[in-house]
């Protein structure tokens, strides 16, 4: 890049990070990081060249999250499609991962940052050497709770489900669990890693140009109506500016839903013949997880750009 390309790109990525500043981040980020085999090929290299510096990204991506506050960051490191790669890629690939969990038992920034690993997925079916890397690494940050990396490996939503049914299912005829007390939380809690799972995501990224989740964290997604963010370039490209815009992404989206939610209680309210800024708020903040300050902003939007609206508030 030239001095001139040095020049804009930081400009513009010290105006996303002015942008996205004041404003809340997602709490659980989840990643699909897509295109390391096609950016190897792109430069005519082995596929295990993408692979290791998709690793690099997934480095700084840790760092870039923990910046920014983000307590939950998940990768989608290997599905259970993947298997279906030739014998050399997957022992490539394995040894990649297994030393990145290795290097995380040691890596001065894990304990610092009171990082816990999670594995995400059927351990059973990795190769035994990565299976104890990764139990390694979950076994010495178990006690941590200052931010969580999720790696979903040998990971498929749907079987995640029929994984789960069939431990519910297991408990019920154990009597451990009974079939009334199923819902949502013990689902929930059921899923991968089992006793611990992850909580809902706010927001998923893919890189690589596709447009689609490719069954991934389906029930932690859906169920939260969380943001997505799909991008171009392929995981070993994806840069900062990107994840900012990511980011903001998600920022945007969390403010329309909240000026929606308002929106319809300045509404509900002035059915009744009158609406206090404080009703608003104590309601608002009864329905949704906003501070005041932000309530008493959306209230000053709505009214700029809508003279009813602006008539229905007494402030």
């Amino acid at each position: 890049m030239s001095f001139a390309g040095d020049f804009l790109y930081g400009s513009y990525e010290a105006l996303l990070s002015n942008e996205i500043k004041d404003k809340p981040v997602p709490s659980h980020v989840a990643i699909i990081m897509d295109g390391n085999r096609r950016f190897a090929r792109k430069r005519g290299l082995a596929k295990y060249y993408g692979h290791f510096m998709g690793a690099d990204t997934t480095e700084k991506v840790l760092d870039w999250s923990f910046d920014l506050g983000i307590k939950q960051l998940t990768v989608y490191a290997f599905s259970t499609e993947n298997f279906a790669r030739s014998p050399e890629e997957k022992d490539r690939l394995f040894e990649l991962i297994g030393i990145k969990f290795d290097e995380i038992c040691t890596d001065e920034r894990t304990h610092t940052r009171r990082m816990r690993v999670r594995v995400v997925g059927n351990i059973d079916l990795l190769p035994p050497g990565l299976k104890s890397s990764a139990r390694r690494a979950e076994e010495i940050t178990k006690n941590y709770d200052g931010v969580y990396l999720n790696v979903a490996l040998a990971y498929g939503g749907r079987q995640e489900l029929v994984d789960a049914t069939r431990l519910m299912a297991q408990k019920i005829k154990n009597h451990e669990l009974s079939l009334d007390d199923i819902n949502e939380k013990v689902i929930s809690k059921n899923l991968y890693p089992s006793g611990c799972s992850i909580p809902y995501v706010d927001l998923i990224i893919r890189t690589g140009g596709d447009e689609r989740i490719s069954n991934f964290l389906p029930w932690q997604a859906n169920g939260n109506e969380c943001a997505a963010y799909f991008c171009a370039p392929f995981w070993p490209d994806f840069r900062r500016i990107d994840f900012l815009r990511a980011i903001r992404t998600y920022q945007t989206r969390e403010h329309e839903r909240q000026k929606n939610t308002v929106m319809r209680i300045v509404k509900l309210l002035s059915y009744y013949g009158k609406v206090e800024v404080e009703d608003v708020i104590r309601i608002s903040r009864k329905s949704i997880t906003i501070p005041k300050d932000e309530v008493i902003n959306i209230l000053h939007e709505l009214a700029n750009h809508n003279v009813v609206m602006q008539n229905m508030i007494k402030w």
